[in-house]
């Protein structure tokens, strides 16, 4: 029975968040959307201060989306913000419905600190156009993006609105930790234009971010990036498996040896200058730093490499051989905070970004049953919301007396075992406290009866200790055990008059939201002198909820006081039962002790 009552209750308290999530749908002609949760508590990201915008990937594949439910293109996904209202840039680096695999950049504008907050993925629309913006998902600020996702062969393309594409070079496109990755063999690099975009002034500010994977350390310096001008440069590389950063302006700087990194696993590097500072991160937490402004640089960079045909280029500096995945530079000093969310994000398994179910703009609160919700009238919602309170206070009390009436049962089959296991020895229970506290007797209401009529034996003991029990004590106790018996089930009864009110109340109170809304319906239609079936039939069908609520009401509450009222009928039978044995048994037991004392 407590079942049933939990499960009417998740079915009705189900009805206003259905109408909710009605209202809330950013757009009805998309069938799916998705909550997709940025999780920056301890739990996910464990982030300390607000990281601010972010282009955040969203990895989808086969265990945490339907991609049956979308284009074949992907070109009718939509991101919104949490309000559900404000649509977010974003930009698809691959979507594989066949292989079940998905890589999608969006722009979150605000990612806090210690917090979740939720974005929505819409789909399900054949006829939406591509929205993708890709050259806005990246801030102005980041002056190239290389992806690597193979679409434009073995030359990557600047995936932001400055098209900073490589001016030569070429590699090799492999699996890597997101997508495609680049492949460098050691005899080729890629080389960067010298645009103004990618251009640094002296003291200025500069971010270079990568995810890079060894197969094996190699021995010396391997530049991963290199600029140099005017006997200047800016390097970015491993020495023997160390990342390190070295700037040569008015002298060599470079960041101090820390712990290499491992071959054969993806590992995020980044690089902020600014201010006199240049800060080296590793996996998104700091490794190392100097003191160096950055020179002037408005010739070519390299990556994977050093600046083709340059003499000042040190005789041990060798070609990167290895796998270089999602190359960032920013005219920036990006915050620590950035590069801490793009490890905790674009690794293989980030617990920062969280999926959550599917759902579909139909069933309850959808479909037929949306166009009602969305015309109920105000008049209509106060009728359902006093009904879903009803309905609450009576479930309550069905769940309540439910418990109190099995409580009850029990301990009186476990009463009744050990009363009759006495014998002729009707009062040897009235003060076994350990079996009561043992078997719970206290929740027995024939132990309470039986208690009462073992007190009011033993107080008819003359001053010798002998009983002295007539008929008329006999009558008088009977009358005591069955006034105790009236508030026995007094307390059976307790609440539910509240049933009684839910059964008999709750279909007038729905019909009376019915009557209000047809009279509202005939009213509006009157006044904007519109007659068809199409104003008519929305405003009838809705002011019709009003009464299926009362009628949702009214039907549990008439099964559940039914119910209940069998089961209170059979325990006040036990009690009466209870009581008639007692007290013959009292007597039988009185004419014996008589019998003997005349005998003797």
């Amino acid at each position: 029975m407590r079942r049933l009552i939990l499960m009417c209750l998740l079915i009705l308290t189900a009805l206003p968040s259905a109408a909710w999530a009605e209202s809330s749908w950013w757009d009805h002609d998309f069938s799916f959307r998705k909550s997709i949760t940025i999780d920056t508590t301890a739990a996910g990201a464990n982030l300390a201060q607000p990281a601010g915008r972010v282009p955040l990937l969203i990895r989808l594949h086969s265990g945490n989306f339907q991609f049956d439910g979308t284009t074949e293109a992907g070109t009718d996904i939509r991101f919104i913000a949490a309000d559900d209202k404000t649509p977010l840039n974003f930009q698809i680096e691959s979507f594989d419905p066949v292989l079940g695999v998905a890589l999608i950049w969006v722009d979150v504008p605000s990612v806090g600190s210690a917090s979740q907050q939720t974005i929505w993925m819409y789909y399900g629309n054949s006829k939406a156009p591509a929205a993708g913006k890709g050259s806005t998902t990246f801030d102005a600020d980041y002056s190239l993006v290389y992806h690597f996702d193979g679409v434009s062969g073995p030359t990557p393309k600047d995936a932001t609105g400055y098209a900073n594409d490589p001016t030569s070079g070429s590699v090799r496109l492999v699996d890597g930790i997101m997508g495609k990755a680049a492949q460098f063999d050691g005899n080729a690099s890629l080389a960067l234009p010298g645009s103004a975009s990618l251009n640094t002034t002296a003291g200025g500010a500069f971010s270079l971010s990568t995810w890079l994977k060894v197969d094996a350390v190699a021995d010396g310096r391997v530049l991963i990036y290199a600029r140099r001008q005017n006997g200047k440069s800016l390097l970015v590389g491993l020495d023997r498996g160390v990342p390190f950063v070295e700037v040569d302006g008015d002298a060599v700087q470079r960041t101090a040896a820390g712990k290499p990194i491992e071959p054969s696993q993806w590992t995020h590097v980044a690089v902020a200058a600014g201010e006199g500072k240049v800060h080296l991160y590793i996996n998104g937490q700091p490794y190392a730093d100097i003191d160096a402004a950055l020179p002037a640089f408005t010739s070519a960079a390299a990556i994977g490499g050093d600046v083709a045909a340059d003499a000042a280029a040190p005789a041990d500096a060798k070609p990167f051989v290895g796998q270089l995945d999602e190359l960032r530079i920013s005219r920036i000093a990006r915050s620590p905070l950035v590069f801490q969310v793009d490890a905790a994000t674009q690794g293989a398994d980030s617990k920062m970004v969280q999926y959550g179910v599917d759902e579909k703009q139909a069933g309850i609160g959808f479909g037929y049953f949306g166009i009602i919700v969305k015309s109920v009238t105000v008049d209509a919602w106060v009728i359902i919301g006093i009904l879903v309170l009803l309905a609450m206070v009576s479930w309550a009390v069905m769940w309540q007396r439910a418990a109190y009436v099995n409580r009850v049962s029990r301990a009186n089959e476990v009463f009744i075992e050990h009363f009759r296991g006495q014998g002729s020895n009707i009062l040897g229970l009235a003060g076994d406290t350990e079996a009561a506290g043992k078997h719970r007797l206290a929740d027995s209401s024939l132990f309470r009866l039986y208690k009462l009529g073992a007190t009011e034996v033993w107080s008819r003991r003359d001053e010798q200790g002998r009983q002295v029990i007539t008929a008329e004590s006999i009558e008088a106790i009977r009358a005591t055990m069955d006034s105790r018996l009236v508030r026995e089930n007094q307390q059976l009864a307790k609440s539910m008059v509240w049933l009684t009110l839910a059964i008999s109340g709750g279909p007038f109170i729905g019909l009376l939201g019915t009557v209000v809304g047809v009279m509202i319906t005939f009213a509006a239609i009157a006044a904007a002198g519109d007659v068809n079936v199409n104003a008519i039939a929305p405003g009838i069908a809705a002011a019709l909820l009003a009464t299926v609520a009362g009628m949702f009401v009214a039907i549990p509450a008439l099964f559940g006081y039914n119910y209940l009222l069998i089961r209170n009928k059979n325990v006040t039978a036990n009690m009466q039962v209870f009581v008639d044995e007692f007290v013959t048994r009292l007597a039988e037991t009185q004419r014996h002790v008589e019998t003997t004392r005349l005998a003797g």
